[in-house]
């Protein structure tokens, strides 16, 4: 392996997480660690006195080119856009990414989503990765003073909207649990005690597969729609599920007859179901294991 080689693999879960904080794809933010590398592996090392940061710039600018040209995509997309499932490390060989917490949830990736790109990138470099507003404006293209400035405004818009806390897997596993029995077994009234009032749906099928066209909202008709789905699913084949760990909340990843059909998170605020997030677009599950 060369020295460039070997200096990317150390910073490669770094620098996967910036990618996918900034695009929130998995194969996004793939495209972009290649593309990256190849540019990398042309520079003198001997030039290089901190290769995370310069590493981390070249990242965010083939990030920022990705998430710009992906924008009419987004616009024109059907239905609620989710992002990719991410699956928590298993701590098993090295790490992936070092996604933890708030910032890898998939709440908190929708109101980067409001982010214009360069405020998502700012945010992203110094909210989630604590780089040097120096840094930053060198992996931007932007005086250190307009950082600053678009960090300040980044902080407050994710301030007005950033959603209440999300508990940690391991303590929203039993509801999920609870979730996945009641809805299975068509009981619905416990099904309405486990979500909030104010709960909501989202279904990411793409325009591919089927999916609920718009966010679903309040109890009864999320309830009666998870019944509703399962009970659909009886001809679909033979039903596999496997419990894991995606975008920081607990999940259940389905199948029928062995072919993947969806991941389903589920976000606990307060002790209830908050958020039900359901995607199912082939081409965002083609990385699920």
């Amino acid at each position: 392996m060369t020295d460039a080689a070997e200096v990317f693999a150390e910073h490669r879960p770094l620098l996967f997480s910036v990618a996918y904080e900034i695009l929130g794809g998995v194969a996004d933010a793939e495209d972009v660690l290649q593309e990256s590398y190849l540019r990398w592996r042309d520079v003198d090392l001997g030039t290089v006195g901190n290769p995370r940061a310069y590493l981390a710039r070249i990242v965010t600018r083939q990030a920022l080119n990705a998430l710009r040209s992906a924008a009419r995509r987004r616009e024109e997309y059907v239905g609620p856009w989710l992002p990719e499932p991410l699956e928590a490390p298993s701590g098993d060989g090295p790490a992936e990414h070092v996604l933890t917490g708030e910032a890898v949830t998939t709440a908190m990736l929708l109101v980067l989503e409001s982010l214009t790109p360069t405020e998502r990138a700012v945010f992203v470099l110094r909210e989630v990765f604590d780089f040097g507003y120096p840094e930053i404006a060198e992996a931007v293209g932007k005086s250190e003073a307009t950082v600053r400035q678009t960090a300040h405004r980044a902080r407050e818009h994710v301030r007005a909207r950033r959603p209440r806390e999300v508990v940690a897997p391991s303590q929203a596993q039993t509801a999920a649990e609870s979730f996945l029995i009641a809805a299975s077994t068509g009981d619905i009234r416990t099904l309405m005690e486990l979500l909030a009032p104010d709960v909501v749906y989202f279904g990411d099928g793409g325009g591919v597969v089927s999916a609920a066209r718009r966010p679903v909202t309040g109890a009864e008709r999320v309830a009666r729609l998870m019944v509703g789905f399962l009970r659909k699913s009886a001809d679909m084949g033979e039903l596999g599920l496997k419990f894991g760990v995606y975008n920081g909340m607990p999940s259940m990843v389905v199948s029928f007859d062995g072919v993947l059909d969806q991941v389903t998170s589920i976000e606990v605020q307060d002790g209830l179901i908050s958020a039900v997030y359901t995607v199912r677009n082939p081409a965002k599950l083609a990385h699920v294991r």
